[in-house]
């Protein structure tokens, strides 16, 4: 049947469904109007049933990447904020490839390699190895070179997935972990970017700032990065932390980014002995407050996650309506057309051919009148079938070779990747041998379809109305492992509500 998942398939959102109950019961049922999805793609044509479902084409967990170069601290402050050491750090290098980092079962750590992810539509790099080939040029690189896996039991991990990066430092990679880093980016719902205060002037990372502010400013959602100055506790002897935040901020202006804002940290197991009390009250104030705000927004974004898979469930079921069936049905007539003009000039010449060799084996056209061909083709009755025959297997050999080389012509115009599925397979389909060229309608999308997909997107507006029920009730309370609120340094009270500037500034860096 076309419009049922191969076994492969059925697995997979099995598992997927299973998983989601457990980690985000938000979304709890969300699976199965994707699979109603489904069978409409597959009917017609859209997705291919063995390897393909539009659930696979979403990233169900909320995405956190953590960028930045080797030194700034990412793999410390991922560690303090999951509450077990998962990524090793250091003033070097030490890892040079992406680290997907996920809930487990277990207490201990779980590494496992890239294919790990590739191989797993549940995750956002499913698949990813063909464009690692096509980046690397065939250079004998897989995905185990630039992915790896890891799961820990971490209730902080629950629901979503922590992407750690690798420097951006110079080696015989970077092409590929550039453009890995841009398709992270494009998943991920959350990007904090972390730059290194023991480097005070913002021109020794200008690679950095060149290809995650520069290359972003033009996104219509660059407003999703995050600027995190980490490891300010060095800059305490000068007591300039506001200079170093205003250079980096300028910095990032220069480089078309409006997000002047900067959260500032410290790990204070790992920071340099602040001799002055006041400067070090201060700065352990103002890292805490910022530090809770980064934790608070990496809570949040689950919620916003839940709405995003509702909404692209809806959309793809109006791409199927709104694009994909005025285009098939577009690219059918175009198709149709064609073939009848084809038809018409070739079974013209053919026929013309006919005559000619008729006239020419019989003497003129004088048979054609008097009987003679007739009287003829009755005294020979075998014969005269089997030229008809064959005359009518010509004629049929050339419709259906026009068939064909129209249809491969105009498929070519069609795009094989789009939010509603692969339209050039989806036409092949329809001219298919067996379809009549004087259907209309693309198969599988007739009037049923059309009203399964109308109830899909109800569905959609049902599960949206669920959403707003369930986080409204639960009013977004903090997570019980959520850190309680930083008590202000003695002799400080706690900072008023910010201006206008600077809810804007933190808007903007929310995203």
């Amino acid at each position: 049947m076309f419009n049922r998942p191969g076994n492969r398939v059925s697995q997979q959102l099995s598992r997927l469904s299973n998983r989601l109950s457990e980690e985000n019961p938000a979304l709890e049922g969300v699976v199965s109007p994707f699979q109603a999805l489904d069978r409409v793609g597959y009917a017609a044509g859209l997705l291919d049933p063995e390897e393909e479902s539009y659930a696979f084409t979403i990233s169900w967990w909320p995405m956190i990447a953590v960028l930045g170069t080797f030194s700034a601290g990412k793999s410390t402050f991922i560690n303090e904020y999951i509450g077990t050491t998962v990524q090793r750090s250091g003033s070097q290098a030490v890892d040079d490839r992406f680290t997907v980092i996920s809930y487990g079962t277990s207490d201990k750590v779980q590494e496992l390699p890239g294919l790990a992810l590739d191989g797993d539509p549940r995750f956002p790099f499913y698949r990813v190895s063909d464009e690692i080939e096509r980046l690397s040029d065939g250079g004998g690189r897989t995905v185990d070179h630039f992915l790896a896996m890891k799961t820990v039991r971490s209730e902080r991990l629950r629901g979503r997935i922590l992407i750690d990066s690798p420097g951006f430092d110079a080696d015989e990679q970077r092409a590929t972990i550039l453009q890995l880093t841009d398709h992270i980016i494009d998943l991920s719902d959350l990007v904090l970017v972390f730059f290194d205060a023991r480097h005070p002037e913002p021109g020794a990372m200008r690679d950095t700032l060149e290809h995650l502010v520069n290359r972003v400013a033009a996104r219509n959602d660059f407003t999703k990065l995050v600027f995190i100055l980490n490891q300010i506790d060095t800059t305490w002897r000068e007591d300039n932390l506001e200079e170093v935040v205003s250079a980096w901020q300028r910095a990032v202006v220069r480089q078309g980014t409006a997000t002047g804002r900067f959260y500032c940290l410290y790990n204070p197991s790992a920071a340099v002995e602040i001799g002055d009390e006041k400067v070090r009250a201060r700065y352990e104030y103002k890292s805490a407050q910022d530090r809770e705000e980064i934790h608070h927004k990496i809570a949040e974004i689950s919620s916003s996650r839940s709405y995003r898979i509702v909404g692209a469930m809806q959309a793809i079921a109006e791409s199927i309506e709104m694009d994909a069936l005025p285009a098939l049905t577009r690219a059918l007539g175009r198709w149709r057309r064609r073939v009848v003009q084809a038809n018409a000039l070739l079974m013209g010449v053919v026929l013309a051919v006919a005559i000619w060799a008729g006239q020419s084996l019989t003497g003129g056209f004088a048979p054609w009148f008097d009987g003679t061909l007739t009287q003829s083709m009755r005294d020979h009755p075998v014969i005269s079938t089997l030229v008809v025959l064959l005359f009518a297997g010509v004629l049929l050999g050339i419709h259906y070779f026009n068939r064909g080389w129209v249809a491969q012509r105009i498929a070519r115009t069609l795009p094989n990747e789009t939010a509603s599925g692969n339209w050039r397979a989806a036409f092949l389909r329809n001219t298919a041998f067996w379809r009549s060229i004087f259907l209309k309608a693309p198969a599988g999308l007739g009037r049923g379809a059309i009203r399964q997909l109308h109830a899909l997107r109800e569905q959609a507006e049902t599960y949206v109305q669920r959403l707003n029920d369930q986080f409204m009730d639960e009013g977004h309370p903090p997570s019980a492992t959520e850190p309680a609120h930083a008590a202000a340094p003695s002799g400080q009270r706690e900072q008023p509500a910010p201006d206008a500037g600077g809810r804007a500034a933190r808007s903007d860096a929310a995203g």
